[in-house]
């Protein structure tokens, strides 16, 4: 017996803010499946998802098969000075490259913050599509990301996407995890 073919993705849609909310359980069961995670973490990342909604530049783009579910989702903002993420990444490059290089990068750029695929539908060019809708039009000149080191499907998602190192092997405050920091020139064609 073979098993059944999952729901191909039928469309790709920009999603306010409020309509991310009315979606906010299906979206965040959709990153705890993507990322592995255990269950409870949809309710500790809740908070943090919801006020992201209200940063400058906050932009959203979902992907849903045939049948209407979430198949794959990616939001960011604006990055900016006194966001914790910002300030993290400004601190270890400028120890590691320079204040320079941090500038080159951080002084504007489109912080895509999150990037999840439902496992069926990764490796199929899902992830991709949503980075190039949810960056098309940000007015920035860079797009800079963080993720977790060592091989996966993200990286080579990002490698394809033509994203470069910016931080390689960093600590955020908080997490004992390696991580690399991302970023390429805007847009992507």
């Amino acid at each position: 017996m073979t098993a059944a073919p999952s729901p191909r993705v039928a469309r790709f849609v920009e999603l306010s803010a409020d309509e991310l909310r009315g979606r906010l359980r299906e979206a965040l069961a959709l990153y705890v499946a993507a990322m592995d995670y255990p269950k409870g973490t949809a309710e500790q990342r809740a908070p943090m998802w919801l006020a992201h909604m209200l940063r400058s530049g906050w932009r959203c783009v979902a992907a849903f098969d045939d049948g209407g579910a979430m198949a794959g989702i990616a939001y960011g903002y604006l990055g900016a000075p006194g966001q914790w993420w910002h300030e993290q990444v400004r601190r270890g490059v400028t120890e590691r490259r320079g204040a320079e290089v941090a500038d080159s990068w951080l002084d504007d750029y489109f912080e895509l913050t999150e990037l999840h695929v439902r496992p069926d539908r990764q490796g199929q060019g899902t992830g991709a599509e949503l980075v190039r809708l949810l960056v098309a039009g940000t007015g920035s000149a860079h797009v800079l990301l963080s993720t977790p080191e060592g091989p996966s499907r993200a990286w080579r998602l990002y490698r394809r996407l033509a994203f470069t190192d910016v931080l390689r092997n960093y600590q955020f405050a908080g997490d004992p995890r390696p991580f690399g920091v991302l970023g390429r020139s805007l847009p992507i064609e």
